[in-house]
């Protein structure tokens, strides 16, 4: 059994972010150049005021090209998901892998007092498994 690891021990923290005020083609083109599908998006505090995904990118196109083309575009503010689901640097990594399943979420932003402070992904999870779960099976293997 993975004995507990916290999500700090194991989250990003260095990420792609965006400001609310990020023109919605820049950021797609950080999104593409970075190869993620999606990033969090902070105030000018380091405050977390949203999420911009892929899908949120296609909505806004799609709506854009439906009623004006010459539309497209805006801030990044008028696109994001602001109701952000979060976990905090001290859970248990072990918790948050339920929360992968049952939410079905790739990513959770990690938020300390209001403060971003790095991600937890699937894969961040799957690396904890890798060290601390019979890692000589892992090392045979690569």
């Amino acid at each position: 059994m993975l004995r507990s690891v916290k999500v700090r021990d194991y989250m990003t923290t260095n990420l792609v972010v965006f400001s609310p005020e990020t023109e919605l083609f820049e950021a797609i083109h950080k999104l593409l150049k970075n190869s993620i599908s999606g990033a969090p998006v902070v105030d000018g505090r380091g405050n977390l005021v949203g999420m911009l995904s892929e899908v949120d990118c296609l909505k806004s196109i799609l709506s854009g090209s439906y009623y004006d083309y010459e539309s497209l575009g805006g801030a990044v503010a008028e696109y994001m998901t602001v109701d952000v689901d979060v976990v905090g640097p001290e859970e248990d990594i072990l918790a948050v892998s339920e929360r992968f399943i049952n939410d079905r979420r790739r990513r959770f932003p990690v938020v300390e007092e209001g403060k971003l402070v790095g991600q937890i992904s699937r894969k961040d999870v799957l690396r904890a498994v890798a060290d601390f779960v019979a890692p000589q099976r892992f090392h045979q293997s690569a």
